[in-house]
């Protein structure tokens, strides 16, 4: 059996006719439809030689034993977000079924590496506001405390969701023991951007993750009727966080590849007839350069100071979330290059954006790599999200090709000698 690139389109829309409606795919974990979509991805697994089970996290695994306990990992995810795309995280997990289905044929069922295929629980996080759950329990980077807390909008607990389904809390470390043997770890995606789009480009090679800098900023001034105050008597909190919202777009620039968002604002006393006595304002920015990505906080600080003072205001901040960016294995990322140039003639290499499984895994000290597939619209997370099925089916080869270079690159590794 070769690899099939055109079962793999048909299955995938399958799985949309099967867990979508007219709003998009309804995937979302921890719920009834996402275990119909895994019983039914486990039905195509059925005829296949590899050991199924669930993990204390969730997360699913097929392992399809090779001559050596040196693993690849291949990984996904078969949830989504509400009314979300057909493509995102369930393209990663049927490539992977094609791709053991072509190795079991090649090899006899044997390959020298062994196999393991990945559904990670909840990399959505839609329904308790997490995400990576499955894969930040088994890279050990999952809070426990943080996710006891947890309450979707229905007022159920994360720990009552998870013992719905079988699955105990307090136990979801444990995870970490599949790594054992993770000798490399891939991830095929659509890109959810307009990168690849911009640049008509079908492919890329993912450099890494943007680390992630969050916090609320509070301008705190005087509430003053708006008809009797003249405008150079004002200490108005919004003027500052309108000057903040211009100027990181030139932080953002000065930066590279960074990137800034204000993505919401609230004002008190929120009247018509007020000037703004506080205005609370939050900051997203991310960049795949640690110290470019201190550069930008720290160059944000001060002009959150400069604009306070200039307008006799005060300034704090409180930092909401944090995370370190997560640069991919340099020799995986060139391999994944060649693939997509063998595939298709061209390549190009970008860092991303959002945040996937694949970065908790590269925390956990595992070579990895992701490879994206470019997005029409640069649009995910809704029904709209789409990808020719002509670079669907280049993707599906290439992913392939790089598995291939990938597993001959473990030999090396676990050929040299320490």
């Amino acid at each position: 059996m070769s690899l099939d690139p055109q079962r793999t389109l048909a299955e995938l829309k399958e799985l949309r006719s099967l867990t979508g409606d007219e709003n998009g795919a309804q995937r979302v974990a921890f719920t009834e439809t996402w275990s119909r979509a895994r019983e039914w991805f486990l039905g195509l697994l059925e005829d296949l030689p590899v050991e199924t089970h669930r993990d204390a996290a969730g997360n699913l695994w097929s392992t399809l034993r090779g001559e050596s306990e040196h693993a690849l990992l291949i990984g996904g995810h078969i949830d989504s977000v509400p009314n979300g795309g057909w493509l995102d995280g369930c393209l990663n997990l049927l490539t992977g079924v094609a791709i053991l289905r072509r190795l079991v044929a090649e090899y006899d069922g044997c390959p020298p590496i062994t196999i393991r295929l990945v559904d990670w629980a909840d990399e959505e996080g839609a329904r308790f506001g997490k995400s990576l759950f499955g894969s930040s329990a088994c890279s050990g980077n999952l809070d426990i405390e943080e996710a006891r807390g947890l309450i979707d909008r229905d007022g159920i607990p994360l720990p009552e969701a998870l013992a719905a389904c079988g699955l105990d809390l307090d136990a979801v470390l444990t995870s970490g023991r599949e790594l054992t043997h993770a000798a490399a770890y891939i991830e095929l995606h659509i890109e959810q951007g307009p990168v690849l789009l911009d640049l008509d480009l079908p492919l890329g090679a993912v450099l890494g993750t943007f680390g992630v800098e969050r916090h609320a900023i509070t301008f705190h001034g005087q509430a003053a009727h708006s008809g009797s105050t003249p405008m150079n008597r004002r200490r108005d909190a919004l003027l500052a966080a309108g000057k903040m919202s211009a100027d990181i777009y030139a932080i953002a620039d000065r930066s590279g590849e960074g990137v800034c968002t204000i993505g919401s604002c609230t004002t008190t006393p929120g009247i018509v007839t007020s000037v703004v006595e506080t205005c609370r304002i939050t900051l997203d920015q991310r960049h795949l350069d640690a110290e470019k990505l201190s550069s930008m906080l720290i160059e944000a600080r001060d002009a959150s100071t400069r604009f306070a003072e200039e307008g006799g205001l005060t300034v704090d901040w409180e930092r909401l979330w944090h995370i370190a960016p997560r640069p991919f294995h340099p020799e995986l990322i060139d391999l994944c290059d060649e693939a997509i140039l063998e595939t298709c003639g061209v390549s190009h290499r970008l860092p991303s954006g959002p945040l996937h499984d694949a970065a908790e895994i590269a925390a956990a000290g595992v070579p990895t790599v992701m490879m994206f597939v470019q997005s029409l619209h640069g649009i995910s997370h809704n029904k709209i999200e789409d990808t020719l099925e002509e670079h669907i089916l280049q993707s599906v080869t290439a992913f392939d090709r790089l598995a291939d270079k990938v597993l001959a690159w473990i030999r090396r590794q676990a050929a040299t000698p320490l």
